[in-house]
C-alpha cells in the first residue's frame, strides 16, 4: 500500500531525475562534449572526465526516474554536486544569484539526493529483483 511517503519519493525522484537530464542535456547538446571536455580541462580536470559525468548523469536521471536501485542512484550522483561546489561554484559565494553562481543550488540538490537515498524508491518504482545466493 502506497502513502504519502510513496508518493513524496516518486515526487523527488522524477524530480531529481529530471534535473540531471537538463543538465546532461546542456553539456550534450549547448556545449558539446568537447566543450565539455575543454571546460573540465580549464578547471584542470582531466578532459574524459566531462565524457564519464555525462553518462553518468544521463543513465543516473534514466535510474531515479524508473526507480531502479533508487537509493544507490542517489549516492552515485552525490560527487557530481560535491564536485561542481569544489570546483566551479564554491570560490563563487553562497548565494546561486552571485556572479557565477554560488554553491547554493548545488548543496541543495546534494540534500535532496541524501533525502531521496533515505526515502528510497516511493511509489511507481521499477523494482529489479534482487540477487540471491545460489543455493548449495
Amino acid at each position: 500500500m502506497t502513502d504519502s511517503r510513496d508518493w513524496g519519493a516518486l515526487l523527488l525522484r522524477v524530480v531529481l531525475g529530471a534535473l540531471f537530464l537538463a543538465h546532461a542535456g546542456l553539456k550534450l547538446f549547448v556545449f558539446t562534449p568537447a566543450g565539455t571536455a575543454g571546460y573540465f580541462a580549464s578547471l584542470g580536470l582531466p578532459p574524459a572526465l566531462a565524457y564519464l559525468t555525462i553518462l553518468v548523469e544521463v543513465s543516473g536521471a534514466v535510474a531515479l526516474i524508473a526507480g531502479v536501485w533508487t537509493r544507490w542512484v542517489a549516492l552515485a550522483l552525490l560527487p557530481i554536486l560535491l564536485g561542481t561546489i569544489v570546483t566551479v561554484h564554491g570560490a563563487n559565494g553562497f548565494f546561486f544569484t552571485d556572479p557565477g553562481g554560488g554553491w547554493e543550488f548545488p548543496a541543495f540538490w546534494a540534500a535532496a539526493l541524501l533525502v531521496q537515498s533515505l526515502l528510497g524508491d516511493g511509489a511507481l518504482a521499477l523494482r529489479l529483483p534482487r540477487h540471491q545466493a545460489a543455493l548449495a
